[in-house]
C-alpha cells in the first residue's frame, strides 16, 4: 500500500494521522521524526516547549510500529504525537508547573493520564511552557517563557495552558493535553483558533497533576476539531471515544446566556459570537436568550474559593522564597490569605445552592453559549508597563470561562469567523459525549 506524502502530515488532525497509521500509509517513527525536525527547526521552540523528549518518543513511536504491523493497535490514535502542559508529571524527567519555585523538580511516576494515553498508544512529544503555577489565564510567564499567540506574536496566547496551544497553533504537535481550573484550557484555544474541551471535574483523574486549586481542578484536550478532542479524552481515559456519526443541530435547543457574558464585550469577540449563533440557527438549532440572575452571586464568591484554595495549597512554599515569583502572580496568590476558613465553607455550602438553581433554570436547554472570552489577546509588553491595562485585560480574560467552572459545567469552545474570537457551549456535569456531539455539528456549521 502507497504511503502518504509526508509533507502532508503537517496538515492532518490526530484523527486523520491515526486512520493513516492504521491504513498502513503512516510509520509512526516516520511521523515522530518528522515532529521532531519540525520542533527543533522552529524559531520559536523555546518559546512553546519546556522540554522535548525525544529518547521517550521515539521509543513509544518504535512500539507502535511494531503494533501496527502485527495488527495489534491499541486505538485510534496509537503512534500519534502530541504534547502535554509542564505540570503532568513525567517519570525521570522535570516537571515545574512554570514556575521557579519547582526548578529541579523530577517525579517518580507519570500523572495517571499520561500513564494511561501511554497504554492507548500515543507517543509523548514533551512538555510545553505554562502561565506559573496555572495561576493566569492571559499566559504572559517573565520567568520561564511567554509563548507566542498565532494570530498576534506581540499579543499573550492565553493561559495557562499557552504553550499546549501554541503547540498545536504552530504545527508542533497535531494536539496538546492541558488543565482548566478557571478557563486555561478554554483562553488559549480560544484565543489560536483551536478546539478545548474543558472536561467535569472528576471525570478525569487529576493524580501526579501539579494542583492549582483541586476543588476546580481538570484535565482537558486543544485540538484542531472535535473529533480529535473526543478521541483524546477516550484515549486518557482508556475507553471508546463519544460517536459522532449522525450528530445534527435540527430541533437543538439553546440559549445564549445574557447574565455576565455579554457584559463589556469588545467589538471583535462580539461580532464573532453573534454570527456564530446566527450560523447554529441556520443549521437548524433554536436559539433563545436567557438570564440567570444567581449567577452574578456565583461570580462573586470567585475571589474566595480561587485563591484560598490556591494560597492553602501553595502559601508555604510560596512564602519560602517569594522573590522567585513573578509580583502580579505572587499578589494573586497572596489575596488567598486573606480569607477565613470559615468564609471558605461558607462559599461552597452558597456556590452548590447556585449550581441547583443554575441547573434549573437551564434543565430545558441542549447547551448554554457564552462568547469564550470577552476580549482578544492583550499586548505582552503592555501588560508588563501598564498596571490598569494588567488588570482590567486580567479580569477579563477568565470570567466568562469561570462560569463552567464554578457551575461544575463540562464545555467546548470552537473557533468563530472572527481570529482569536471563539464561542462556548456548556453543558451539564458529565456529559462530554452529548457535548461532544453537540460540537461536532456545530463545528460543521461555523465552517
Amino acid at each position: 500500500m502507497g504511503k502518504t506524502n509526508p509533507a502532508t502530515w503537517a496538515n492532518m488532525t490526530a484523527a486523520q494521522l491515526g486512520a493513516e497509521i492504521e491504513a498502513g500509509r503512516i510509520n509512526p517513527v516516520e511521523l515522530c521524526e518528522m515532529q521532531l525536525d519540525a520542533i527543533d527547526g522552529h524559531p520559536m521552540r523555546d518559546r512553546i516547549y519546556a522540554r522535548v523528549m525525544p529518547n521517550r518518543s521515539r521509543a513509544e513511536a518504535m512500539a507502535a510500529t511494531a503494533r501496527a504491523k502485527a495488527g495489534l493497535r491499541r486505538g485510534p490514535l496509537d503512534g500519534v504525537p502530541i504534547s502535554w502542559k509542564d505540570l503532568f508529571d513525567t517519570a525521570g524527567r522535570p516537571t515545574e508547573s512554570g514556575s521557579a519555585l519547582l526548578r529541579g523538580r523530577i517525579p517518580d511516576a507519570d500523572a495517571e493520564v499520561l500513564r494511561v494515553a501511554t497504554l492507548q498508544g500515543l507517543v509523548c512529544l514533551g512538555k510545553t511552557h505554562m502561565s506559573e503555577l496555572a495561576f493566569s489565564g492571559l499566559g504572559l510567564n517573565p520567568v520561564t517563557a511567554t509563548p507566542p499567540c498565532i494570530n498576534d506574536d506581540a499579543a499573550v496566547p492565553g493561559g495557562s495552558s499557552s504553550g499546549a496551544a501554541a503547540s498545536v497553533a504552530f504545527g508542533l504537535a497535531p494536539a496538546a493535553i492541558g488543565s482548566d481550573t478557571g478557563g486555561s484550557v478554554r483562553i488559549p484555544a480560544a484565543w489560536n483558533d483551536l478546539v478545548g474541551l474543558k472536561t467535569t471535574l472528576g471525570r478525569l483523574p487529576t493524580k501526579g497533576v501539579v494542583p492549582l486549586c483541586e476543588m476546580f481542578d481538570t484535565v482537558g484536550p486543544l485540538a484542531h476539531t472535535v473529533e480529535d478532542c473526543a478521541l483524546l479524552l477516550a484515549a486518557m481515559e482508556g475507553t471508546r471515544p463519544a460517536d459522532l456519526r449522525g450528530n445534527s443541530l435540527s430541533g437543538a435547543r439553546f440559549m445564549v446566556l445574557e447574565t455576565v457574558a455579554l457584559d463589556d464585550i469588545r467589538e471583535r469577540p462580539a461580532r464573532g459570537f453573534e454570527d456564530a449563533v446566527a450560523r447554529l440557527a441556520r443549521a437548524g438549532a433554536r436559539i433563545e436568550r436567557g438570564v440567570v440572575p444567581e449567577l452574578a452571586e456565583a461570580m462573586a464568591l470567585a475571589p474566595i474559593l480561587f485563591t484560598a484554595e490556591a494560597y492553602g495549597i501553595w502559601g508555604k512554599v510560596i512564602e519560602a522564597a517569594p522573590e522567585k515569583m513573578f509580583p502580579r502572580i505572587l499578589e494573586r496568590f497572596r489575596s488567598g490569605a486573606h480569607f477565613t476558613a470559615s468564609d471558605y465553607v461558607a462559599g461552597w455550602r452558597r456556590l452548590h445552592a447556585l449550581r441547583e438553581i443554575w441547573e434549573s433554570a437551564t434543565a430545558g436547554f441542549d447547551a448554554v453559549l457564552v462568547p469564550t472570552a470577552p476580549i482578544v489577546p492583550p499586548n505582552t509588553n503592555r501588560l508588563m508597563t501598564d498596571d490598569a491595562y494588567y488588570v482590567t485585560e486580567n479580569l477579563l480574560a477568565l470570567r466568562n470561562t469561570r462560569i463552567g467552572n464554578l457551575m461544575g459545567l463540562c464545555a467546548l469552545t470552537l473557533p468563530t469567523s472572527e481570529p482569536s474570537c471563539g464561542i462556548s457551549l456548556m453543558c451539564s456535569p458529565m456529559q462530554e459525549e452529548r457535548l461532544l456531539r453537540l460540537g461536532a455539528a456545530a463545528e460543521r456549521a461555523l465552517h
